[in-house]
């Protein structure tokens, strides 16, 4: 029976737990990209309010954020981010009565966005893709 070395077992578990870790990384950052397009076109295409000028759509942009091993992706309005809380939840008009609200960047991201952990953990689980 050939004996192995403990030094060469212990180098082939740390390269195997090395891969496992690199493709389910992988996986994760493919799965994150892939909802952060979701999000970002079901906003950009599916908005209720009567855009006339097409300018407020055309505003939203998606951008990646990753520090020290952290992603974080971001989808917002560049050009008319002051508008985007009173389009989304409605606000109070000047003579006392309400302007009604127009969601859907919740929408969206219900979607979308909140079926990413349960998918995260499916590719955990499989070890990548």
């Amino acid at each position: 029976m050939p004996g192995i070395n403990i030094n060469q077992l212990a180098n082939e578990i740390s390269k195997a737990v090395g891969e496992y870790t690199e493709d389910v990384t992988e996986a994760i950052k493919e799965e994150v990209n892939d909802t952060t397009n979701d999000v970002y076109k079901e906003v950009r295409s599916n908005y209720p309010y009567n855009d006339r000028t097409g300018k407020y759509s055309k505003g939203w942009k998606k951008t990646k954020q990753d520090k020290s091993g952290k992603m974080r992706r971001v989808v917002w309005n560049k050009d008319h981010y002051r508008r985007v809380h009173l389009l989304e939840f409605g606000h109070a008009s000047r003579n006392g009565g309400r302007v009604k609200a127009y969601p859907h960047l919740v929408p969206a991201y219900e979607k979308h966005g909140a079926k990413l952990p349960e998918k995260i953990k499916k590719i955990i689980q499989k070890g990548g893709r």
